[in-house]
């Protein structure tokens, strides 16, 4: 098979008439029911009734459209149908607030919101006196003003879509926020195409592969995964709603390529540990394939800290989970372990096109045709962030072996320093820690400043099941993986007291981005009591 449709086109416009010149027929987005199903021919020709919908609407050349949608294919069709008309589509995370949708309205400046009836309320409150119309998908459009998606499709088809070039916008991302507002992250045409071909290229991706689109596509790495690359490469993609449906949604679709962040990975290896236990003669064939990994050819696990023993574990069941390092900046495309040569506790060598070098702090810069063309109305952070020769400052702290293979400390910003003056990495700490039991589903260490180190532990509700967070069985497993973590840690490193709280932490709440990254100040502030309880009981 072909490993790309076409390696020549510059903008998503023309890697779309590729495609569907090329593979027209071929499945292009479905849900999982099967009920919506468009090939690339049928996709192309409903994004272009939208397109002309939109225009209707006074959508033009670098105009933005926020899409507020879960995982469906009329994502796939809304965002083509923007790009079609020279215009900029803008995912915002479904589980924003009014608040927060309003500040994207505000910042990317946008002329129309397409929703669902699920985040319509959101949608209303956020963009009152804003002049901005609101789309409404399944028919519920319901208040004044509103425009029903199907006056949308219906539309007469735009005859030909704007023409684009490779530095036009193609995408604002929002950074997911962890010390502050969310910035837009500006990324042209040739930033993701370049990205995406690197990315696909390296991982061997091939045409008439399949993907499951689930995380949510404001995440850059699911815009590459499930969006660009389908275009690219002539890949299906299977749209997966709900995140917690994943597992279900693996052993329906059986992916070729499959990306998830640590905490995925990590639930599904307590699934597959629990298959062993209650089967200890399954072979690891019968492993991948009860996860729904048996035909995975490719494998990457990213956004987040993870540890080595994680990624041990797949290998021994013959999935190749590789290592991909990356941030919205850049295209999620900075360095990747490739297939074949994967260097466990790194993140790989540099990806082609990607120039790498460590700052005398030990930061990680890095510049590539990958790097953002700036955030969205903010020169001096833009500045900030990007250097007068185009040197993109990463913010993670790393180091690069003798095979220029990088591996990351910790959030520059993030390390701790102990009132001893000991430099510390809390997610490498945290990592010893949680790979340890399955029980834990978010951990926070802290200690800067302090005398030693402590950490808030959540249990993961859903192996928790009917048991309180206080639960004897479930603080001693918790007790063991906190004392087998310390054991491969030095003595600073070692987490001296441990609270177990009993509410969970949601994705884009106060303690968790959307992509279940830590909000360490956010957590430190609404917790602040139990994590003085512990230093002064200690003390």
């Amino acid at each position: 098979m072909s490993t790309t449709v076409s390696a020549t086109p510059q903008t998503l416009t023309d890697a779309v008439a590729a495609i569907v010149g090329a593979r027209g027929e071929q499945l292009a987005v479905r849900d999982r029911e099967g009920t919506v199903r468009y090939s690339w021919r049928e996709l192309h020709g409903a994004a272009a009734c939208v397109a002309a919908g939109l225009a209707g609407l006074g959508v033009g050349r670098d105009a933005t459209v926020g899409l507020l949608l879960t995982n469906r294919p009329q994502f796939h069709v809304a965002d083509l149908a923007t790009v079609m008309l020279g215009a900029v589509p803008v995912s915002i995370y479904a589980t924003s607030s009014p608040e927060q949708v309003a500040h994207v309205a505000d910042d990317a400046g946008l002329r129309v919101l397409i929703t669902e009836p699920a985040f319509a309320a959101t949608a209303r409150a956020a963009l009152a006196g804003r002049g901005c119309a609101l789309v409404v998908l399944d028919g519920a459009a319901s208040e004044p003003g509103e425009i029903a998606w199907e006056t949308l499709t219906a539309s007469p088809p735009l005859p030909e879509p704007v023409a684009a070039s490779p530095d036009d916008l193609l995408t604002i991302i929002y950074t997911s926020g962890t010390t502050g507002p969310p910035k837009g992250v500006e990324l042209t045409h040739r930033n993701l195409l370049t990205a995406t071909r690197v990315i696909g290229e390296i991982n061997g991706i091939e045409a008439g592969g399949r993907v499951i689109c689930w995380l949510p596509l404001a995440h850059i790495a699911e815009r590459i995964a499930s969006w660009y690359a389908p275009v690219l490469f002539g890949l299906e993609v299977t749209t997966c709603p709900d995140p917690r449906q994943i597992g279900a949604a693996l052993r329906e679709v059986r992916p070729n390529w499959f990306f998830a962040v640590p905490r995925v990975w990590e639930k599904l290896r307590a699934g597959a540990q629990a298959a062993q236990a209650a089967n200890p003669g399954l072979e690891p064939a019968q492993l991948r394939a009860a996860l729904g990994l048996d035909q995975v050819l490719a494998a990457n696990i990213g956004a987040a800290p993870s540890a080595p023993e994680l990624i041990e574990y797949f290998h021994t069941i013959g999935v190749p989970l590789a290592e991909i390092y990356g941030m919205s900046e850049n295209c999620a495309c900075c360095t990747c372990n490739p297939p074949g040569a994967i260097r466990v506790g790194t993140v790989g060598p540099a990806l082609p096109g990607v120039e790498l070098r460590l700052a005398e702090d030990g930061e990680l810069l890095m510049r590539s045709e990958t790097v953002m063309r700036g955030y969205r109305g903010l020169p001096e952070a833009t500045a900030a962030a990007i250097d007068g020769d185009g040197w993109l400052r990463t913010g993670d702290v790393g180091n690069i072996d003798d095979d220029g293979y990088l591996r990351i400390v910790d959030r520059k910003k993030e390390l701790i320093i102990s009132a001893g003056g000991k430099n510390m990495s809390p997610s490498s700490i945290e990592a010893a820690i949680k790979t340890r039991s399955p029980l834990i589903g978010h951990i926070c260490v802290v200690g800067d400043g302090r005398p030693f180190n402590v950490a808030l532990i959540v249990p993961d509700p859903d192996l928790l099941g009917d048991r309180a967070a206080d639960d004897a069985e479930v603080r001693a497993a918790i007790e063991a993986a906190v004392a087998g973590g310390n054991a491969t840690l030095s003595r600073a490193e070692q987490v001296k007291r441990f609270a177990v709280l009993s509410d969970d932490w949601a994705a884009g709440g106060e303690e968790l981005t959307p992509t279940l990254k830590l909000k360490r100040r956010g957590i430190e502030t609404r917790h602040a009591g139990a994590i003085d309880a512990l230093y002064e009981v200690a003390s």
